[in-house]
């Protein structure tokens, strides 16, 4: 446990809203405290502003007075609303307005807002650290700090808020780190780490970890700037959050050819911002000591808060539960003490030395990288959807509203694709589909997964993911429209129109970083009769509607090396080339894990039913990656949970209220535990399987939440639940 410092009576230096511009405004940074040291901001941040939010009762949130640190102003209320609020002027929104819906939206994104699901009740702004769920609002007052993280090129800008709520207790100074999840914005982890981190005093270090709202629309070459607002990219200067890196000739070139796309960050910033997302996270740690040390310590002789008196959790979900533990890996300065990941995107760079029995049954293809299992998927999941085994059976109603009309056809032409170039089996679509559905548990999908697969490709995870990651890890620039892929807003029929000035404007606080489409949706330009989304793609090779089957073959090649139709090698004469699926491999190789957490520490919790992180090849490999790295020096803790998923805000649909529980409900029982842990000594809980009871009844309409519903992590699990090891290879009970 760290070591506390007496109480300090420190006078309160900031009382109004700060700008404080974009100039570095100090070179070196540390983080120890020395005597007699100077507090300087750590190499590479740029501080934008230090803004106060006192708000203390919810209103409209267009202010900073109005505002708060956790919900933008709205409170619990205006959070559980049908709909965000509106701007005073949706085509030039202020960047309290965009900050305000930000927060509206990045919460809404991991958390179900439906009372019954739980929100007010079991979680939510308005229930205290006991649980226990009072009648506030739940508005944080505090001051937020906003900065940038950069290389040296202006290319880099990694966002950080550190977040001081008034509460922040000096006497014994917290501090949570939450790496946004998925591809979201710097307010990705508002809905978990923030909520409870402020909720207890806690300082919080938010980071989009190089990922976030950066839209280059190419066609007018408008941007975002740091704080969400646009302007064309020579209007931003240095606070352009994202542009590509290309020339103006090289721009208006690509536009005659290809009008109406849009660049995206994560995917076009030729850096490959994943292998840094857990250096950007111990970043973000730097800052926030910087930043307490400013608010709360100026004037001292030495620094008043370091790593080693200030308590550091870091804690997020899915991609932001793979920054957290990627950042432990990297940690050499021993800033976190713990670490709690829910749904964790985890990669481990090796799969021997290791194994997972389930049952007392070996699983085989274990620990394979994102980009491997996300490109396979996006073949065979439209077929496999079909398959009786993946029905939605009397639950029609959420099949249809996923797998929504018009995609049924299309799926059974990708079967009949898939069939023809010898991808799968069968005679007819039932047949096919199963073949399909076989081929994805064999690849690490489980049965838990099955009725999943039609929500994750009608939303477009597949196309999504397998468009941008590989982009991305091969650092190649928007020009290249690697398989014949790009970005844009599409009409109805999937044809590339002009974003729409108000989606644009609106974009920081609408989009979530990914080509969700808003606005931008994957384009195939090479569907037959012109560029088409991915959802009203023809593929050249069939001349039918089949999602781009194409597309998808030509992506998993990229990831392979190989053409996964005929087994062939690829060359400089293939599309793609081998030259392009080699820089994709390499980029996967810079952001595998290496599984040694220096004894930290950590506690995982996973979703039996995760068929978008399937935990095969995240959460379980990883547990078992680490033991065969740490041996009995790892202080890994794996809670897995049945009838959990990925994504809580699917709870609020028809279907999945009566199936899945709330995760996020784990995620606060964990941070509950690893706080205990790390300030009392309380002992961590054992792995274990949680089984919980879906709430059942009418799908759309199912009864209110219980505890009953959602076990506690018991300190000491029946032996039936017990997760363990046998060797390397990590146990886990059905």
């Amino acid at each position: 446990m760290k070591k506390r410092f007496k109480k300090m009576a420190i006078p309160t230096r900031l009382a109004a809203v700060v700008a404080l511009g974009t100039g570095v405004l100090a070179g070196c940074g540390g983080s120890d405290s020395l005597p007699g040291a100077q507090n300087t901001l750590p190499a590479g941040l740029i501080q934008h502003s230090v803004v106060v939010y006192p708000a203390t009762a919810p209103g409209a949130g267009n202010t900073a007075a109005s505002q708060d640190l956790l919900t933008g102003g709205l409170g619990r209320t205006g959070l559980g609303a049908a709909a965000a609020p509106a701007y005073a002027n949706p085509l030039a929104p202020t960047a309290l307005e965009l900050r305000r819906n930000a927060i509206f939206s990045n919460y809404r994104g991991l958390v179900d807002v439906t009372a019954n699901g739980g929100y007010g009740t079991l979680y939510g702004p308005n229930v205290n650290n006991s649980g226990t769920a009072t009648t506030s609002e739940g508005l944080i007052p505090g001051r937020e700090y906003i900065a940038t993280l950069d290389d040296g090129t202006g290319r880099k800008q990694v966002a950080i808020a550190v977040q001081v709520p008034d509460s922040f207790d000096q006497n014994a100074p917290c501090i949570v780190l939450g790496p946004s999840s998925g591809s979201r914005g710097v307010y990705g982890a508002v809905g978990a780490a923030s909520e409870w981190g402020l909720k207890r005093g806690c300082a919080v270090a938010l980071t989009d970890a190089g990922k976030g709202i950066g839209l280059h629309d190419l066609s007018d070459d408008t941007v975002n700037r740091i704080d969400g607002t646009r302007t064309t990219r020579a209007n931003a200067g240095a606070l352009n959050f994202f542009g590509a890196n290309i020339t103006e000739a090289a721009r208006s070139a690509y536009n005659a050819l290809f009008p109406n796309r849009i660049a995206l960050k994560q995917v076009h910033s030729q850096l490959n911002p994943e292998k840094d997302w857990g250096n950007d996270t111990l970043a973000a740690a730097r800052y926030a000591l910087f930043v307490l040390n400013e608010q709360h310590g100026s004037g001292l002789a030495s620094l008043r808060f370091d790593a080693g008196n200030t308590l550091i959790i870091g804690a997020s979900v899915s991609n932001g539960g793979g920054a957290v533990l990627r950042a432990v890996e990297q940690d050499t300065s021993g800033l976190i003490d713990g670490v709690v990941a829910n749904e964790p995107n985890l990669q481990p760079a090796s799969t021997t030395g290791y194994g997972i029995s389930v049952g007392g049954v070996a699983v085989t293809g274990f620990g394979k990288s994102m980009a491997d299992y996300t490109t396979f998927g996006n073949i065979y999941q439209p077929c496999a959807a079909l398959s009786a085994p993946a029905s939605m059976g009397v639950e029609a109603s959420l099949h249809n509203y996923i797998f929504f009309a018009g995609m049924t056809a299309r799926a059974t032409a990708r079967c009949d694709g898939l069939a023809a170039k010898g991808l799968v089996t069968g005679a007819d679509t039932a047949a096919r589909s199963l073949d399909a559905l076989n081929k994805l548990r064999a690849f690490g999908w489980t049965p838990d997964n099955d009725t999943m697969h039609s929500a994750h490709y009608g939303l477009g995870n597949g196309p999504i993911l397998s468009a941008m990651y590989p982009v991305s890890y091969g650092r190649f620039s928007v020009l290249d429209n690697v398989c014949n892929t790009s970005f844009a807003q599409v009409d109805t029929t999937g044809t590339p129109v002009p974003v729409t000035p108000s989606v644009k404007a609106q974009s920081f606080a609408s989009a979530n970083g990914t080509a969700n489409g808003a606005p931008a949706n994957v384009v195939y330009n090479n569907s037959v009769g012109g560029a088409r989304s991915w959802q009203l793609a023809t593929s050249p090779s069939t001349g039918v509607q089949d999602f781009g089957l194409d597309n998808a073959l030509c992506q998993r090649a990229l990831v392979t090396g190989v053409d996964p139709a005929t087994g062939a090698a690829l060359s400089a004469a293939t599309t793609p080339t081998q030259a392009q699926s080699a820089a994709v491999r390499a980029g996967v190789a810079e952001v595998l894990f290496n599984g040694k957490l220096q004894s930290k520490p950590v506690i995982i919790v996973a979703g039996r039913s995760d068929a978008l992180l399937p935990i095969n090849h995240t959460a379980r490999a990883y547990v078992a990656f680490n033991r065969a790295a740490e041996g009995t020096a790892s202080n890994v803790r794996y809670i897995e949970v049945t009838n959990g998923q990925h994504f809580d805000s699917f709870l609020g649909f028809s279907g999945f209220d009566t199936r899945y529980v709330p995760l996020h409900l784990y995620f606060n029982r964990a941070m509950d535990a690893m706080y205990a842990n790390l300030k009392t000594g309380a002992a961590l809980p054992p792995s274990q399987v949680v089984r919980t009871t879906p709430r059942g009844g009418v799908p759309g309409a199912a009864p209110a939440i219980t505890t009953a519903n959602v076990p506690a992590i018991s300190a000491s699990p029946a032996a039936g639940n017990q997760i363990g090891f046998s060797g390397t290879t990590l146990t886990i009970p059905n």
